[in-house]
């Protein structure tokens, strides 16, 4: 784990209060992954959307649990890649470091790709590459001008995110209690079971992908329990995070299911901007499409820092070239080596967005929750194994597993999922690959120093 992944509410070391870390948590957490990301999940669960985000809060619970209690208990530079390596040999820091990064990078490129399907709301001749160029050249400019302005902002981003639901779940109150004269004229939740399960239990499996991609940052609250005043607060703090967020969530998505139509719904469009403009609302939807767009870009940005600098950690670590590991002269120490490689990874979004603009935000999404999702498994292990846990605890574990396994499997069922899914397989696996001859070489290059020792 990284600096910049202490962007989100940095305070003092042991100054937390657990209240604080909760609210830390919500901010950090909420992002495009909801906003457009949720489009999905409803597109093919419909109104069973909901028991996808319950479980995906349930998981994530899980997970944090695990990675806070092997915080708590042994602080280490590097976090879950740190712990991975402890627990089951460097192959592993490498894979579980290099498998985190890759799904930075793809984040990056969906958050990307989000902002650019956002921007289309004002204009829809634009073509999203072009979106995706500006937005990224002012997140690097963002990180090339340091960080000191963003952490003042971040907090100020972070209410912008939660204003935004706020907002929206208050609209639809007064458009289902008639306040609205424009729009549908009846404002129904499925009451069958029928009409609650559209697309059966399947749906609802497919649909668990993009309610787990709505959780994705809980590392950073698993990180920032070490600035809590006292540790044993952390499952508490992460009890009333992941419930305060699992209620947003699951609100908003019954408000807008009950507002508009299921089938209404799609990956080109947020399902609150839809919603609202079925009313005919001559300012809201603008006003929270304008709210989704810097939300999303905070969380651009978050990732930008978390994937750069996570490079150089790496790099210290041996895991990585030494080539990144070094920093810029001055106050600022900008690692640029790092941020180059970044840009790259950025370019290729942008490039991807150019020949694939229709399936494109799917594929990355889809890719990006499941080079998550695998790391979280890594964080499961790994604390089973480093840390003393109950018969209770163990069985989590494996419920935790379970739901991620599930999720995992559901994409590859998917027509529209599936190519992510491929895709992340194949990252996957080069970086084991990767990982076991980097364990060879070190092997071999052991061997060598006993033989000339021995000589």
């Amino acid at each position: 784990m990284t600096e910049s992944q202490q962007k989100c509410g940095k305070q003092a070391e042991g100054s937390l209060k657990w209240w604080q870390l909760s609210l830390i948590g919500v901010g950090c957490i909420i992002g495009t992954g909801f906003f457009l990301g949720s489009s999905l999940a409803i597109k093919h669960a419909g109104p069973a959307v909901m028991l996808s985000f319950f479980i995906a809060a349930v998981t994530t619970y899980i997970v944090f649990r695990a990675l806070a209690k092997m915080i708590s208990e042994d602080p280490q530079k590097g976090a879950f890649c740190t712990y991975a390596s402890k627990a089951f040999g460097p192959a592993a820091g490498f894979t579980s470091g290099w498998v985190y990064w890759l799904s930075e990078i793809l984040i990056m490129g969906s958050q990307l790709t989000a902002l650019s399907i956002f921007s289309k709301f004002w204009f829809p001749a634009v073509p999203l590459w072009i979106f995706a160029c500006i937005f990224a050249l002012l997140g690097v400019g963002v990180v090339l001008a340091g960080t000191k302005g963003f952490e003042r902002l971040e907090n100020v981003f972070a209410s912008i995110k939660i204003g935004a639901i706020l907002m929206f779940i208050i609209l639809a109150v007064l458009a289902i209690f008639g306040v609205f004269k424009n729009g549908p004229e009846k404002h129904e939740f499925p009451s069958s079971l029928g009409g609650f399960f559209p697309e059966g239990i399947m749906g609802l499996w497919l649909s668990l992908i993009y309610a787990f991609y709505a959780f994705g940052g809980i590392e950073v609250m698993g990180l920032m329990a070490m600035d809590l005043k006292d540790k044993k607060d952390a499952p508490k703090s992460g009890s009333v995070m992941l419930m305060v967020l699992g209620v947003i969530y699951i609100a908003s998505m019954v408000f807008a299911v009950t507002l508009l139509s299921w089938q209404s719904f799609n990956q080109k469009e947020s399902p609150f901007v839809l919603a609202l403009e079925a009313f005919k609302l001559p300012v809201f939807p603008h006003v929270f499409n304008g709210a989704l767009i810097i939300a999303g870009f905070s969380t651009m940005c978050a990732s930008l820092f978390a994937v750069t600098n996570l490079l150089v950690t790496l790099a210290e670590n041996k895991n990585a070239p030494r080539f990144f590991q070094k920093k810029t002269e001055g106050k600022r120490k900008l690692p640029i080596r790092s941020l180059c490689l970044t840009i790259s990874g950025m370019a290729v979004s942008i490039v991807l967005s150019l020949f694939m603009p229709g399936k494109i935000y799917e594929y990355i999404t889809t890719a990006a929750g499941l080079m998550l999702l695998y790391n979280w498994i890594f964080i499961l292990f790994s604390s089973k194994k480093l840390t003393k846990t109950a018969v209770s605890g163990k069985l989590f574990t494996y419920l935790g597993a379970a739901f991620i396994t599930l999720a995992i499997i559901g994409t590859a069922f998917n027509q529209d999922s599936r190519p992510g899914f491929f895709a992340s397989l194949a990252l996957l696996i080069l970086i084991v690959l990767l990982s076991l001859k980097l364990k060879a070489s070190e092997k071999k290059e052991k061997g060598l120093h006993g033989k000339v020792r021995t000589e």
